[in-house]
């Protein structure tokens, strides 16, 4: 009766929490998405940008929302989640879901290998309007070494300010996607499936852009996973205010987007475009903050999956360290070095 209180129990502190620990993957998508489905080389066209909206808005919305907000979130196994509690509730009926479980898990590692730096990089990139010829590279590596460095000595204190920090975050999302949709109202008919639809049928190689149109749910894992941490209520009251803003911004990168019809995006980044020059510097900063977020928050779940890995035998037993009294500061050493160095050769394989 106890977990299922807590489960339900909705308070500030909570949707704070819940900010602070599940949305960095997810809230930060917004820094490489649609300048990733537009390209760099290609014309803009606007129903191209419409129907990119279009399937980024359907996605959310019936991934994140329909799939895990309101469905798998009923699933849980004594208050907690995750893909491995998913398969601990039904492995007795069914016991051939151990390879899809595994499946499953590998990918949530390789989300832990691809995040990071793909998200720091986008950040960082911002100072390149700023400072044209800086190397950003360096850059990028130092967050990383650092973000890696700390998680043996534990994050309670920096935990504390993640919800804020989110908060700031989410909330300037918002606030530059509505100024900018103010510019051109008739953006929004893009929430038509029809959009999505005409993409998806008259563009050549729309199809394999959908890998694109996908990285505005990555992290929705999280979700789940972290369900014991914040509790059921709270995320879903979260998740309203996280998804109204995440749409307000790609709708205003979008009405931007439209703007340069007939033009090329080369190495423009919408997210930044958005900004008035006088705040870029401070967009920047608060950015690279959401991107260490969001990094952490993937490394602590594999770190949770990796201790539940072994306890359902689907990993070697490895050395697990305690850094802090705070529930749920685990820390994993060998994982810990594993992804730094998949992600520091990510960052110079792909640059």
């Amino acid at each position: 009766m106890e977990d299922k209180n807590h489960m339900n129990a909705i308070s500030a502190a909570g949707v704070l929490v819940a900010l602070g620990i599940i949305y960095g993957d997810i809230g930060t998508s917004p820094l490489y998405v649609l300048k990733a489905i537009i390209g760099k080389t290609a014309p803009i066209q606007p129903e191209m940008v419409r129907g990119a909206l279009s399937c980024i808005f359907w996605t959310i919305t019936l991934q994140t929302t329909g799939k895990y907000v309101i469905l798998i979130l009923r699933a849980d196994n004594r208050g907690e989640g995750g893909i491995f509690a998913l398969y601990a509730l039904v492995r007795r009926h069914a016991r051939w879901l151990t390879i899809p479980a595994i499946i499953g898990g590998s990918a949530l590692l390789a989300d832990s290998i691809i995040t990071p730096p793909f998200s720091v990089s986008s950040a960082v990139e911002g100072l390149l309007i700023l400072y044209p010829n800086i190397d950003t590279i360096p850059i990028v590596i130092g967050i990383l070494s650092f973000l890696f460095l700390i998680q043996s000595f534990g994050t309670g204190v920096v935990g504390r300010a993640f919800g804020p920090i989110m908060f700031v975050w989410f909330t300037m999302l918002g606030v530059l996607g509505l100024v900018n949709i103010t510019d051109d109202f008739s953006i929004l008919t893009s929430i038509s499936p029809v959009y999505a639809y005409r993409f998806l049928t008259e563009f050549p190689g729309a199809f394999w852009l959908l890998g694109a149109v996908f990285l505005s749910t990555t992290g929705a894992e999280a979700l789940y996973s972290d369900m014991g941490h914040a509790g059921r209520s709270n995320i879903r009251v979260s998740w309203i205010y996280v998804k109204s803003c995440l749409l307000l911004n790609y709708f205003g990168q979008g009405a931007y987007v439209e703007s340069q019809a007939g033009q090329v995006l080369g190495e423009r980044n919408p997210f930044y475009e958005l900004m008035p020059e006088w705040f870029l510097f401070i967009g920047i900063c608060v950015a690279t903050a959401a991107t260490i977020i969001a990094s952490q928050a993937m490394l602590s779940g594999a770190f949770t999956l990796i201790s539940e890995a072994i306890r359902l035998n689907f990993w070697p037993k490895v050395r697990l360290r305690y850094p802090s009294v705070q529930k749920g500061q685990l820390y994993v050493p060998s994982i810990n070095w594993l992804l730094y160095a998949c992600c520091i050769g990510m960052v110079l394989y792909f640059q």
